[in-house]
């Protein structure tokens, strides 16, 4: 696969910074809203696989192939905007600002909420028979999923509301790494490798990502999950959010940015002294 160094993919994550800040609104809000459709049917998909197997490490090796597809449609998710948009503010790409930067974060927010909700609707009915039966394991699953990473947190207060802002902080290390290891290549092939790797340790991690939850949480309360809309808002998708945006931007976009494209001058050093013997034969 063709290699490119960090000096050039770095630019491309400029340059795809300004792109999604310029898109219209339209085309903003139908990819956001596919790409959080696309990842809630893969979330669903690991822990079928996962159920089904007894393997939770197979789920997780399985659930990057929605990300993937996604990427390869050039449909964006939250996590990837946090990470990349920012970067067309610092590089002063023209008409990025602070405005044009929220505007794209609360299109791409509403797009994948959408996307993830109307997925959480479509899988709730079918496994239900149009809410005629219970679900079965995998809702009574997904119903845990949610009450655990909930009420779970909330019951430890401060501490829980900042673990789960660690562990956004954590996923979109790893998702973001995704987003920009597929740029080191110019082949699918080698995309879909970069994405993978990731991708498969934050999912098995169970590190918690913002787009993911806006499908397993409406899930679980369709399902009967026993909480609150506040509590899922207070106690899992803001602080995930917040986590996300911090590791996308800290973890991810500076480092990469600053040093490899508004890098810092390189040391100049002075010539090695000379050995006594040197000095001897002058």
């Amino acid at each position: 696969m063709a290699y490119l160094i960090p000096s050039e993919f770095v630019t491309k994550m400029v340059d795809a910074g300004e792109e999604k800040i310029h898109m219209s609104t339209k085309d903003t809000l139908i990819r956001a809203f596919m790409a959080g459709a696309i990842l809630g049917l893969a979330a669903v998909f690991a822990i079928t696989v996962a159920m089904k197997s007894g393997s939770p490490i197979l789920g997780a090796c399985l659930f990057p192939v929605g990300f993937i597809m996604l990427y390869l449609m050039k449909f964006d998710l939250l996590t990837g905007v946090f990470t990349l948009v920012p970067l067309a503010l610092l590089d002063k790409r023209p008409g990025c600002d602070m405005q044009q930067m929220l505007r794209n974060w609360g299109l791409v927010f509403v797009g994948n909420f959408a996307g993830a909700l109307t997925t959480a609707f479509m899988v709730s009915f079918i496994l239900t028979y149009g809410y005629n039966t219970d679900g079965g394991a995998i809702a009574a699953k997904v119903s845990t999923i949610g009450e655990s990473r909930t009420l779970g947190y909330e019951a430890h207060g401060v501490a829980g509301w900042f673990t789960i802002f660690i562990r956004g902080m954590l996923c979109n290390w790893m998702v973001s790494m995704g987003v920009v290891g597929a740029m080191i290549s110019t082949s699918a092939t080698g995309k879909m490798a970069a994405m993978w790797m990731p991708v498969m340790l934050f999912f098995f991690m169970g590190f918690e990502h913002s787009i993911v939850n806006m499908f397993l949480f409406p899930f679980s309360m369709i399902m009967g999950g026993d909480f609150t809309f506040m509590q899922y808002i207070i106690w899992n998708e803001l602080p995930t959010a917040l986590g996300n945006l911090f590791g996308g931007v800290l973890l991810v976009g500076l480092p990469l940015y600053f040093t490899h494209v508004r890098t810092s001058k390189t040391r100049e050093l002075g010539k090695p002294a000379k050995t006594a013997a040197e000095s001897a034969l002058a």
